[in-house]
């Protein structure tokens, strides 16, 4: 499936490619304009597979630290983090380009997640403090975000399409820049799925079968700052795929995240990459954006998973 939607994220789009020229871009580019566009699609393919990944794990982490099958990134405020330090940057310290929205966003993305840990986790961090947390300081920095977008047209006009979330703008630079991100989030969060299991029984249980509960707590949050971070910094807030595809994974893999993590590491980037191409095909020759198409895409499927099928237990 990720195969398949990696490669129609290439090849579909204003202008449809077939599979000959998709592999005379990727391996006999000679600067053509078929292989200018193979180029461009092929970055934004490949920040959609971070992204989404990135998005899947952290979720699926989340609902596992906080014990709560609603948990996505918006729950412990990374969102919002992300998006007010980036509405800094643009009103107080003039960032125009895409490359320093990622360095404020990821910056952002941190501090919050630092703050909540702080916060929810300096007396002993449960899943309802982390929560509370979470939720308070995002509510705080929505409104201090919409303050600032009132008061300043430009930041207004420039956060309108970030806060929308979207591939378009998918460059090698950017790639680079959240790739090493990334990558230390994954291994992190997989290395994570033994002792979180542990966590999801019950902190009675967890202590029992000999787990670190505030080691554990710290270092998923880590993991899902970090991915988190990361994600929304290159391509805006996007909703849903966090919280939707790991719902889906433990309809058929059962609650044990040794096999939760992997699996929603894969199949996130399936979502993210296929609301991405229908973006492009059901407004052509413009295109709608891929946070606007997980939203509508994501509700309704994910309604339809919890009433027709019997989902696993956290």
């Amino acid at each position: 499936m990720l195969v398949l939607v990696a490669l129609a994220s290439i090849s579909v789009g204003a202008k449809d490619l077939s599979l000959g020229q998709v592999w005379h871009g990727l391996f006999q580019d000679s600067g053509t304009y078929g292989d200018v566009v193979v180029g461009e699609r092929l970055s934004r393919t490949l920040l959609g597979l971070l992204a989404g990944a990135a998005l899947g794990l952290s979720g699926a982490v989340l609902q596992a630290l906080t014990r709560n099958p609603l948990a996505d990134p918006g729950v412990l405020g990374i969102n919002a983090g992300a998006s007010a330090a980036v509405v800094t940057a643009i009103t107080f310290f003039g960032v125009t380009s895409l490359r320093g929205y990622v360095w404020f966003a990821f910056l952002g993305a941190a501090a919050v997640g630092a703050l909540v840990w702080f916060l929810g986790g300096s007396r002993g961090a449960t899943p309802v403090r982390l929560a509370l947390a979470g939720t308070a300081i995002g509510a705080a920095l929505y409104g201090y975000l919409q303050a600032v977008m009132i008061m300043d047209d430009a930041a207004l006009g420039k956060m309108r399409f970030w806060t929308v979330g979207s591939l378009a703008s998918a460059t090698n630079a950017t790639i680079t820049q959240v790739l090493p991100f990334c990558l230390a989030g994954t291994v992190l969060a997989l290395l994570l799925a033994r002792p979180l299991n542990a966590v999801a029984m019950g902190d009675d249980t967890a202590r029992a079968l000999g787990a670190d509960l505030n080691r554990t707590r710290a270092l998923a949050m880590l993991a899902a700052t970090v991915l988190c971070g990361s994600a929304t910094a290159a391509c805006g807030p996007i909703v849903f795929v966090g919280l939707m595809v790991p719902h889906v994974v433990r309809s058929f893999t059962g609650p044990d995240l040794r096999w939760i993590l992997p699996y929603a590491t894969v199949l996130s980037p399936v979502l993210l990459l296929g609301a991405d191409v229908v973006g492009r095909v059901v407004a052509r020759p413009a295109e709608v954006q891929v946070g606007v198409v997980t939203a509508i895409i994501g509700g309704p499927v994910f309604i339809l998973l919890v009433r027709r099928r019997r989902t696993a237990q956290l």
